[in-house]
This record gives C-alpha cells, sequence and structure tokens, in this order.
C-alpha cells in the first residue's frame, strides 16, 4: 500500500500538528514528496557542505501561498527518514523575505516545531527559550540554503508560537490563503 501524504489530516486527535518528514536531519540532499507519484523524490542537492539541522518535512492538509504544503522544520537533536510522521507543537517562526519571480519582495516565513515526545525539549516554549546561538545558526541555515538561487533572502526576526499556529490554521486546505 502506498501513502499519499498531502490527505493525511494536519492535526491529529489531540490537536498536535502533524509534520510528514521529507529530509531528516543530516541530510546533504533536499528530498520533496511528490504526490503524483506517491514517492520521495530527489530535489537537489545542498551547496557543498551544508546539511539540513534538524528534519524538515510539510504540515499535510495545507496549502501555502507557493501552492505546495506548509514547510515546518522540527527542531530535535534526533532525525528520523522520509516519510515518518511526528506530532509536533509550534515554537515560533522565522520571519523571511526573498526576491520572488520577476524580483518582486516576498515572504517565505520558516515554521520552527518540536516534536511531542521529545521531553528533553519541553521547556522550550518560544524561539527566545532557544540558546542565542541556536538561533543564530537556524538563522545562517535558512539564508546558506538558498544562497545560489539569486533569491537575495532577508531575515526579518523571529515570532512566537501564536504566530506559527494562526499560520497553520489558514493553511488548512478550505481556508482562503495563509
Amino acid at each position: 500500500m502506498i501513502t499519499d501524504f498531502e490527505s493525511l489530516p494536519a492535526r491529529s486527535k489531540n490537536g498536535a500538528i502533524h509534520v510528514v518528514v521529507e529530509s531528516p536531519g543530516g541530510s546533504r540532499v533536499k528530498i520533496k514528496y511528490e504526490p503524483s507519484l506517491r514517492a520521495f523524490k530527489l530535489s537537489r542537492p545542498l551547496i557543498k557542505g551544508l546539511s539540513y539541522p534538524y528534519d524538515w518535512g510539510f504540515i499535510p492538509g495545507t496549502r501555502a501561498p507557493d501552492g505546495d504544503p506548509l514547510d515546518a522544520m522540527a527542531f530535535s537533536d534526533v532525525s528520523t527518514f522520509p516519510g515518518v510522521v511526528i506530532e509536533c507543537r509550534t515554537l515560533g517562526v522565522l520571519r523571511l523575505e526573498q526576491a520572488g519571480k520577476g524580483k518582486k519582495r516576498e515572504r517565505n516565513d520558516r515554521l520552527i516545531v518540536i516534536p511531542l515526545k521529545l521531553a528533553r525539549f519541553d521547556s522550550f516554549k518560544k524561539p527566545g527559550d532557544l540558546p542565542e546561538r541556536w538561533r543564530s545558526e537556524l538563522e545562517e541555515f535558512f539564508l546558506s540554503v538558498i544562497r545560489f538561487e539569486k533569491k537575495e533572502p532577508k531575515l526579518l526576526g523571529w515570532a512566537g508560537p501564536s504566530e506559527g499556529e494562526r499560520m497553520v490554521n489558514e493553511c488548512i486546505k478550505g481556508k482562503k490563503s495563509c
């Protein structure tokens, strides 16, 4: 049986956010779920020397402004595998802006979540609870991952968990936009 990961619900019965892992922490390539194939496909390599710091994936049952499911990074000190579904809570949002098509500036915010089963990270409730170094490393990762794509990224700062929850709720299918 092949799973259609996009058709899974965005939230679990307890209200947690589902994240489907595409590129696990440590991966040096971007892996993307391809709905038409119902399979994970190599998207592109990351720049030399760069790897995903944490599991990267999407929230099923959502639609972001780019037409794809909403992306999310699962902040964890362990990595999983493509196709694993992780129940998470929102930590916050790293606000980013970049050049889009026609050089028009567009937002490309990054949702950061924490797996519910990761009790050692229970004390992290908002971005400010993370050590400054960890926040800076995440910022640098998201700037570096698109460095050669001529998108001219710009950091706009961090928002808390309520902003992340708003993003998820607005992107759930059937909503106008997020």
